[in-house]
């Protein structure tokens, strides 16, 4: 039985005239369907190049990426993007926004519109349709950028950095919203992020990475009583601080040993 999404041997070197930088090498690492994954590690080892690959956005110098048995080397509609900034277009209506991926995947029919306008409003956005995204806060706008993503109904959600400009009480409570709505939907999602915290109360399993080049070192299983926690009860476990510490030591040896 092959795993929902597999990296095979990922290598991927950045050329300029001067240089060639390798950003990844032989990275291989696979995903179960309906598991929450984050990628960790220290800025430059490469974790986001390594989201982009998996999102076709750019070709690697080396290696394969399947989806379900098949090779993913053009943007699909299976796999959904959300960043650190919305990008919500600032001159479209939030309706407008949601509406605008259905365009672009060629999926826009009535019954997605009205999928998309229920998950809205439950996200706690209902009334903000004819709203425009600077009217609404910047957590109010990355739940909309989440309406967007998840209306296209794609299988698999990448997740770049997407709380990390927001003050830590919405950050917070966006993981919450985000972790749970990815579970009822039964999605799985990549989350490329620095923090240690935000890895270990959302994720099931953590795959930690070195830098320069861009490295896999160690896949991490956080232990049963917090993967059935949401990440605010998880926060407050006890084993929580435990891997908490355990992993930072870990990112310290590795940000050393460079």
């Amino acid at each position: 039985m092959m795993s929902f999404l597999v990296v095979h041997r990922i290598s991927h070197t950045y050329f300029t005239e001067k240089t060639a930088i390798t950003a990844l090498d032989n990275v291989s690492l696979s995903i179960e369907k309906g598991e929450f994954v984050s990628f960790l590690g220290p800025s430059g080892c490469g974790k986001t190049t390594l989201l982009s690959i998996i999102a076709s956005l750019i070709q690697p110098t080396e290696g394969t990426v399947m989806l379900e048995g098949e090779k993913i080397h053009s943007i699909h509609p299976s796999v959904g993007y959300m960043l650190q900034q919305d990008y919500l277009f600032p001159w479209k209506t939030i309706q407008e926004n949601l509406f605008l991926g259905l365009k672009i995947m060629g999926i826009d029919t009535a019954e997605r519109r009205k999928n998309a306008l229920s998950l809205l409003e439950r996200i706690g956005l209902q009334g903000t349709e004819h709203y425009y995204p600077q009217q609404l806060s910047g957590g109010m706008r990355q739940r909309a950028a989440l309406v967007r993503t998840l209306a296209t109904d794609p299988k698999i959600l990448l997740l770049d950095e997407p709380f990390s400009a927001l003050d830590y009480q919405t950050k917070l409570k966006l993981e919450e919203l985000v972790w749970q709505t990815l579970k009822d939907y039964g999605k799985t999602a990549l989350l490329v992020t620095h923090d240690i915290g935000e890895a270990i109360a959302m994720s099931d399993r953590i795959f930690l990475f070195s830098a320069k080049p861009g490295r896999l070192v160690r896949t991490f299983l956080v232990p049963g009583e917090l993967r059935q926690l949401s990440p605010l009860d998880a926060r407050k476990h006890p084993l929580f601080s435990e891997l908490f510490q355990f992993l930072w030591k870990e990112l310290d040896s590795l940000e050393t040993a460079k």
